[in-house]
């Protein structure tokens, strides 16, 4: 017994020693880390260890956050190259070099291999970088050099010129597979040396030059209270980095494949969850080369991409047809004898610099004279635009992915035929003076006149009648049509072209004279939407850019007749297809997944992006709609309400929207959120999953789709919610049964255990852990409601019900 104890005490003695090894932040020769152990970085921020990622049982070599409960891998490194088993480890050899080995195949990964070196040791900074030192602490390898899909504060992005090293992220292919992705992110060698993502081996973003305070395609990139950021360039090294203003906070930025896009997130302790912080592409101007070559995306303008002044579309048909790759090309050759040949644009994304010149030395006079000197120069701009700036930026042959820059951007001079300007210096001072007078006096009186009738519309007149008598007459940039164009454009409202019809009236197909395809919303006389509702919808609309968001291209007003133009959705809504079945087996779960992030995202810039906070009130099925390539778009936003700062919701004594997709509060007693969205959201995806309507679905006396999803769920048969013509693989599965999980936390009883949309997009996405709903709110016993249900053989259950806007039920 007394030797039984004996060998005990020294078997504990040597698990606690190796415990206490690798309780510090560095492994020596004569240590090894096996899966299931860890290091831990000295200060406890960083850890790192043998993961399994998502649902993946492949072992990696990975640093994570140690003290956030949501884990978050930063680095990986046998990314290529996965683990079968748990027989990985984790050792040093005496060059230097590190190794991660399996007992079934052998060595999986390591690094380059380093002159004999004494007591070379690996330590986990608190920095999140893993370095190998010798025995004097000189860095000889640092995982801060060789990045995956994450940038940590203090890592560098770009080039060491020293040694041809460069520093690039590539994104994880998904959540369950960290080999690198379609997206890669990294600064470009040019003269004019830049930020871009590539998406494969094609340009997909560009970040722009850098000017001495960003890069000029870069709003986001500004002073902040989060971090501070810098970009060096020089003869050792080109490379961007941040610091963190205060330690205690965390930021990552990050590369996410699935949603196409570089991300910044911040981690917020309150609701325990990453938030988004900034992300580009941004809109559909960040697209790289989207309007072609000489032209600008402007982003409020319809349409958005323009030719340059001096410069016509190269192809008239192709660009009235809203094809604009070919671009523009000059309205008539320049010569290079006249010295008076450019237009200054400002607050610019500069162009491509693949074909661009540099100086430090020379400033805007010298740069301007330099590009006259050469006829392929075709505009010039400051290299550093602080203070009265300094340095030259030369351009040569077609000027591409220009963009406007509301926050932000530089001037450019462009070069253009010398007639067009230099004939405006032959009028002589007398004349000049007449003239001046002339529109000073036609200004007066135009002032007069708006003053007395009506308010001026980009590209439309609209009388002040028109407008609600409270609230801002804003100029929106939007097209007014005549009713004679929407007369023609609809076959004079033929039924043939009837899309549908709302609450607020009937929505019917239209071509345009140049071929445009468009629907046209033409509010109902009887609807309810009267002109404060249709204004708001204008107005909101019109400053709403998004890819997951409906665009709209103008409207009408003549009389009573009040419509809205939307550009035309190829695929129409999303309820024709969730609840056909022959339609949802064409779809496939894949794309419908697809549309679900899409959705999510629209919804997350309406309720925290966009430059208003806006709380949609309408969000189902039918006010999804989908393009050609069945991208969602959220549309429908008459109901729709705007805040401005943190407040994030109201109450209201008229309650609208369609009954059976309000959340609890808001259908009883009027309380509306972000939170009222997330509720509409998480029913959304349960009609999705299991291709029933909530309004009409009957199950044994449950509390419709919501308490069947959720009995369920507590059942742990979670799957038999799905429906059986949805086609999806087994590997699928995991992501079904997390929508499942996700829409169950957005209908939960009490607003504030829902997650906001920027958790949701992590949770759809794998990257947050979702915590265990609690009961939902059900509605359908509360509130009466009049169902008809129809069977056919089309659809399983298709139903017809009341889906006006209707007031509130009692007294408050």
């Amino acid at each position: 017994m007394d030797l039984w104890y004996i060998s005990y005490c020294a078997c504990l003695l040597c698990l606690v020693g190796r415990i206490r090894a690798l309780s510090h932040s560095i492994i020596n020769q004569s240590q090894s880390l096996s899966d299931g152990e860890s290091l831990v970085s000295e200060g406890g921020t960083f850890e790192l260890g043998f993961f399994s990622p998502g649902s993946s049982t492949h072992r990696y070599l990975g640093i994570w956050y140690k003290n956030i409960p949501v884990k978050t891998i930063v680095w990986v490194a046998n990314r290529k190259t996965p683990i079968k088993d748990r027989t990985g480890v984790f050792t040093i050899n005496n060059t230097g070099s590190i190794q991660v080995t399996s007992r079934t195949s052998g060595v999986i990964w390591s690094t380059n291999s380093f002159k004999a070196t004494k007591s070379p040791a690996i330590q986990l900074l608190d920095s999140g970088n893993l370095v190998v030192i010798d025995e004097k602490g000189i860095y000889l390898w640092q995982s801060f050099d060789y990045p995956s899909d994450t940038l940590l504060p203090g890592m560098k992005l770009g080039w060491d010129l020293r040694t041809g090293l460069n520093r690039q992220l590539s994104s994880w292919k998904n959540s369950d597979d960290p080999s690198p992705g379609e997206l890669s992110d990294g600064i470009e060698l040019h003269e004019f040396r830049e930020s871009v993502v590539w998406k494969g081996s094609e340009k997909y973003f560009r970040g722009g030059p850098w000017n001495g305070e960003q890069f000029s395609g870069a709003p986001d990139l500004k002073v902040n209270s989060v971090y501070d950021y810098n970009f060096i360039s020089n003869e050792d090294e080109v490379y961007y980095t941040y610091q963190l203003k205060n330690k205690s906070v965390f930021s990552r930025l990050i590369l996410n494949d699935s949603t196409s896009s570089r991300q910044r997130y911040v981690w917020a302790e309150s609701s325990r969850a990453w938030n988004l912080y900034s992300l580009v592409p941004y809109d559909y101007c960040d697209t790289y080369g989207l309007c072609g070559a000489n032209s600008v995306c402007i982003i409020t303008d319809s349409p958005r991409c323009q030719c340059l002044e001096g410069f016509k579309p190269k192809s008239l048909n192709s660009w009235n047809s809203m094809d604009w790759l070919e671009g523009c090309i000059l309205s008539k050759p320049f010569s290079c004898e006249s010295k008076d040949v450019f237009v200054k644009f400002s607050e610019l994304k500069l162009p491509d610099t693949t074909k661009s010149w540099v100086s430090g030395t020379m400033n805007l006079q010298e740069c301007r004279e330099a590009c006259l000197k050469n006829c392929s120069c075709m505009a010039y701009s400051n290299l550093d635009i602080r203070g009265q700036g300094s340095g030259c930026a030369l351009w040569f042959g077609d000027l591409i992915d220009i963009r406007q820059v509301s926050n932000g951007g530089q001037d450019l001079y462009i070069r253009i035929e010398a007639s067009k300007k230099a004939g405006r210096r032959v009028v002589n001072a007398v004349l000049i003076s007449l003239i001046t007078v002339a529109v000073l006096f036609g200004l007066v009186l135009f002032r007069y006149y708006l003053s007395r009738r009506k308010t001026k519309v980009k590209g439309i007149v609209l009388g002040r009648d028109h407008w609600p008598s409270e609230g801002p007459k804003e100029d929106l940039e939007l097209l007014f049509f005549e009713l004679a164009t929407m007369v023609n454009a609809t076959d004079n409202f033929s039924s043939n072209n009837k899309l549908g019809e709302g609450g607020f009236g009937p929505v019917y197909k239209g071509t345009l004279v140049d071929g445009r395809e468009i629907a046209v919303k033409r509010l109902s006389k009887s609807s309810e939407q009267g002109l404060n509702e249709f204004i708001t919808e204008v107005k909101l609309i019109a400053k709403l850019q998004h890819r997951n968001l409906v665009k709209l291209v103008g409207s009408c007003i003549a009389g009573e007749e009040k419509m809205l133009v939307y550009e035309y959705m190829t695929n129409g809504s999303l309820d024709s297809f969730v609840f056909d079945q022959t339609r949802r087996t064409q779809l496939g779960w894949s794309k419908f997944f697809e549309i679900i992030g899409g959705m999510a995202r629209g919804l997350l810039y309406l309720h925290q992006d966009s430059r208003l906070r806006i709380i949609h009130r309408d969000l189902k099925a039918s006010n999804v709609l989908l393009d050609s390539e069945l991208n969602p778009k959220i549309s429908d936003f008459g109901l729709a309400r705007t805040f401005q700062g943190d407040q994030c919701g109201d109450n209201t004594e008229r309650v609208v929207g369609t009954l059976g997709y309000m959340a609890p509060e808001y259908a009883l007693y009027g309380l509306f959120s972000v939170k009222s969205d997330v509720f509409s959201f998480g029913l959304l995806l349960l009609e999705i999953v299991s291709g029933k309507k909530n309004r009409c679905f009957h199950h044994h006396h449950h509390h419709g789709l919501i308490g069947y999803a959720w009995r369920m769920w507590t059942e742990g048969t979670p799957l038999e919610l799905v429906d059986s013509s949805l086609e999806y693989e087994t590997s699928s599965m995991s992501e079904i049964l997390r929508c499942i999980h996700v829409s169950l936390l957005c209908v939960q009883q009490s607003p504030d255990d829902r997650p906001n949309m920027s958790t949701l997009v992590l949770m759809l996405n794998g990257e947050s852990t979702l915590p265990q709903p609690k009961e939902p709110g059900f509605l359908r016993d509360m509130i009466p409601v009049e169902i008809t249900c129809i069977r056919s053989s089309e659809y399983d259950d298709s139903c017809t019900a009341n889906e006006i806007t209707f007031s509130s039920f009692g007294a408050r």
